[in-house]
């Protein structure tokens, strides 16, 4: 056996939290910022799906509406999500998220509601730059 002394369990987490990384198995708690940012992507990416199925014939409605969401979800789960799979600059990840806004926007007016596109759009810029914000903070 060795005679040096190992940290403590205890040591561990305080070390963790005074360096500004946040402790193994620990979170930041969710903000009203967060679950408003999580409402706006579902809303787009179910925007997407109502688009697909809505504004197509019959063969290609099944494809759109399949297809426009699940390539909306791989974009924002590859670079924009919290555990995105590649780690990319922070103002790319605020074009890519505002691309998929901006797509579920164009599809709102293209559906024949633009009011429902506009203030969507609204909605979704201004939780996304309260959310960006925070997360320089």
């Amino acid at each position: 056996m060795s005679d040096t002394a190992r940290p403590s369990a205890a040591a561990t987490p305080a070390a963790a939290t005074s360096a500004g990384a946040t402790p193994a198995g620990m979170r930041t708690p969710l903000t009203a910022i967060d679950i408003l940012a999580f409402v706006c992507e579902l809303f787009a990416f179910v925007t997407l799906a109502i688009w697909g199925f809505a504004m197509w014939a019959f063969p290609w409605n099944i494809v759109a509406g399949i297809a426009a969401p699940v390539a909306a979800i791989l974009v924002w789960a590859l670079f924009v999500s919290p555990r995105a799979v590649f780690e990319v600059h922070p103002f790319v990840r605020g074009v890519i998220e505002l691309l998929v806004y901006l797509s579920a926007t164009m599809a709102w007016w293209s559906m024949g509601a633009t009011w429902v596109g506009v203030v969507y759009g609204l909605v979704a810029v201004v939780v996304g730059v309260l959310a960006g914000r925070r997360r320089f903070a």
